[in-house]
């Protein structure tokens, strides 16, 4: 008796330990900002950097490739910001326009949209049957509807409210703080070709930071995010350093 009371006292703790740590699960939900950082940070290193070193070559006062390194990050950022806005906006007036195709025909090709469904479903291996009363719940809120059409049929989310004016300042906000790390150097060392060398020091140094946030954020690794990230954007900036020497070399 003794042996079943402590089986059962066993039974009732972990069943209270059960219920006192449910479950949950953790996923990362902000791609769409995390890939606005990615596109503003990774540029704002890459061109301005590219800029400087191939001022480098042709001047040697580090004043001066401060000051178009300066007029090369603010005419960037109002670009790529630009960029993202238009791009956001292009998305959520496909959108819009997508969601008001759909109300339309659920009304007035209800056997269509009802075949779509089981199409849907038939890709995962729900049969007719099965699928019946899934597309009457739906057929009794429409509105229901129209989101389970956007979703799977069309494979589309609704954008966020203002998710165009949140791009545009993130990826301007980005692309300037990545333009400052290159210049850095060249602010402290008056000599262009010394700066230079610093500069490809801390450029690389912060590619492999970023990407490895960028890795630890999106659970892809950050090791492998970190030499992801140095190998495209060492091998971007190495383009366009050559790139602006042999046109430095080709005018002198």
């Amino acid at each position: 008796m003794r042996g079943s009371k402590n089986s059962r006292l066993r039974y009732t703790t972990h069943m209270h330990d059960v219920a006192n740590h449910s479950h949950t699960e953790d996923h990362f939900e902000s791609s769409e900002a995390v890939r606005d950082v990615v596109i503003g940070l990774s540029d704002g290193l890459t061109v301005p950097f590219a800029l400087a070193a191939g001022l480098s070559g042709a001047v040697s006062s580090s004043k001066i490739v401060v000051l178009a390194g300066l007029a090369e990050i603010a005419a960037g950022s109002i670009a790529m910001g630009l960029g993202g806005y238009l791009a956001a906006r292009g998305d959520a007036e496909h959108y819009a326009s997508e969601l008001a195709r759909e109300q339309h025909e659920i009304i007035h090709r209800e056997h269509d949209e009802e075949e779509e469904i089981y199409e849907i479903f038939e890709q995962y291996s729900v049969d007719r049957e099965a699928a019946t009363p899934v597309l009457q719940a739906l057929k009794r809120n429409p509105k229901a509807w129209v989101d389970f059409m956007m979703r799977f049929e069309l494979g589309l989310e609704e954008p966020e409210s203002n998710r165009a004016h949140r791009s545009a300042l993130t990826i301007a906000a980005s692309y300037i703080a990545g333009g400052f790390v290159p210049l850095l150097p060249y602010m402290f060392v008056v000599n262009s070709t010394e700066a230079l060398k610093l500069s490809a020091l801390i450029t690389l140094v912060a590619l492999a930071l970023f990407g490895g946030v960028k890795g630890r954020m999106v659970g892809a690794g950050w090791l492998r995010s970190a030499l992801q990230t140095v190998a495209i954007g060492g091998t971007a900036a190495a383009a366009a350093y050559f790139l602006a020497y042999l046109l430095n070399s080709h005018s002198a």
